[in-house]
Parts: C-alpha cells; structure tokens; sequence
C-alpha cells in the first residue's frame, strides 16, 4: 500500500476514548476465530505496511508485534472495517498457536450445559517460550 492508502484507512477508523480499534483474528483458510485484541493508529499503521500483525499492549501500553517472543506470527492475507469503522477483522495465517496458553485460539473454552470445557490440545508449552513475570504467575497474554 502507497502512503495515501495507507493514510485513508487509518482516516476512516474510529478510535476510542484511549486510541484503540478492536481488532479480531481470524485465520484465512478455517474461519475460526483465533483472538480479540486492540490496535491503535501506529499497530494498524505497522500491519498495514508490513503485512503481519501488530497491536497495542494495553497492559504494557507499548506497540505489540504479534509473535515477537514466540514466533507465533500473524501474516495477513485480508482486512475489513465493519461498517462503522470501530473495530477491524484480519484473516490471516497464524504461525504456531494464537494465544499465550499455548492453544491455537484464545477461545478454547466452550460453554456446555452450565460448565466451561477446555476443547482441543495446546499447541506448544507456553513455559518453554515465556518467561515468567518477576514474582512469579503466569506471562501476561499482551506482548506474546
């Protein structure tokens, strides 16, 4: 994309109160919805001009390459604006698992009869690519 281009999608957003779009992945070829996160001019800007994925980091409030720590990026094959302009979905390819839990998708937990159930298996061991937080818990899922 040319700097014009570039420059009227990002014109045509809406951003919140704090600068952000929602952004939701969705791989190209499944359909299945791999996460929701936040992009903010910059993240779009970077997405737009590289074809892979960046975000903001709401937690870190920094910019967020998707797959930076991991490998796990995400390369963009489509983008669309719902109609209002608040909120984007990107098809893409995902390398490795979407989420920092090491599933392929951020939305492993269904819903059945009253009880949240874990579908299908982890993709890769989150502790073997992320470091523990200083104090121990768990990785934050921003930045991963």
């Amino acid at each position: 994309m040319n700097e014009e281009q570039i420059q009227t999608v990002l014109d045509g957003l809406k951003y919140d109160a704090a600068g952000l779009v929602a952004v939701v992945a969705q791989d190209a070829d499944t359909g299945e919805v791999l996460m929701v996160a936040h992009a903010n001019r910059e993240a779009v800007r970077k997405t737009l001009e590289t074809g892979i994925v960046h975000y903001w980091s709401r937690s870190r409030q920094e910019l967020w390459l998707k797959g930076k720590t991991s490998g796990h990026v995400q390369r963009v094959r489509e983008i669309r604006l719902d109609c209002d302009g608040d909120a984007i979905l990107v098809k893409i390819e995902q390398a490795g698992g979407a989420c920092h839990t090491g599933h392929r998708s951020c939305f492993f937990r269904v819903l059945r009869n009253g009880r949240l159930v874990v579908e299908g298996e982890k993709v890769f061991d989150p502790q073997k690519i992320y470091e523990a937080p200083p104090g121990g818990g768990n990785p934050s899922a921003e930045g991963r």
